[in-house]
């Protein structure tokens, strides 16, 4: 974790790998680097929020990309991985809801050619549930803005780890 004053201080090639694990688009990165200074954290993460909102398709992918199934524990030594799991800690592990998260996984993938992402910090395994079921009726332009909200979300969180 670093404060502010030392994310406004601190050399961009020292940040720029702890923004990336909190989103895998490297011109994102590059830009929050690139606006400092910022006043404080709230400033900082206004400007992420911002820039993340820009994202085209293909920043977009990239970066719902990076995240595991939801359900699906990565292994992967990343940092970014470990607060995976955590943001998931509320996705119950017995066998039939793994089987009921693969399955609309399965399902949204085949849909929508992505993952599904959620912010999944909070919720329970129904609501998870009830939130693909529901977003499996979006046309692909509801879907891909649900999906950028959902991330920005994450990214906002992830950056709140990072930054204090």
């Amino acid at each position: 974790m670093v404060t502010v004053d030392e994310f406004n201080g601190w050399n961009s090639a020292r940040l720029r790998p702890a923004l990336l694990e909190c989103c895998r688009v490297p011109a994102w990165a590059d830009a929050l680097l690139t606006a400092r200074p910022y006043a404080d954290l709230d400033t900082l993460l206004d400007a992420a929020d911002r820039l993340a909102a820009e994202f085209g398709p293909e920043d977009l992918e990239r970066a719902v990309a990076a995240h595991p199934r939801i359900g699906q524990r990565s292994e992967r030594k990343e940092i970014s991985s470990s607060w995976s799991r955590e943001e998931q800690s509320g996705v119950a592990a017995d066998v039939e809801t793994v089987a009921a998260l693969h399955s609309v996984n399965r399902l949204y993938e085949k849909r929508f050619g992505r993952v599904f992402l959620i912010c999944a910090t909070g919720l329970s395994t129904s609501e998870i549930l009830a939130a693909v079921t529901f977003r499996l009726a979006n046309d692909a332009t509801t879907e891909a803005k649900v999906v950028d909200v959902e991330l920005r979300k994450i990214i906002r969180l992830r950056l709140q780890r990072v930054i204090v």
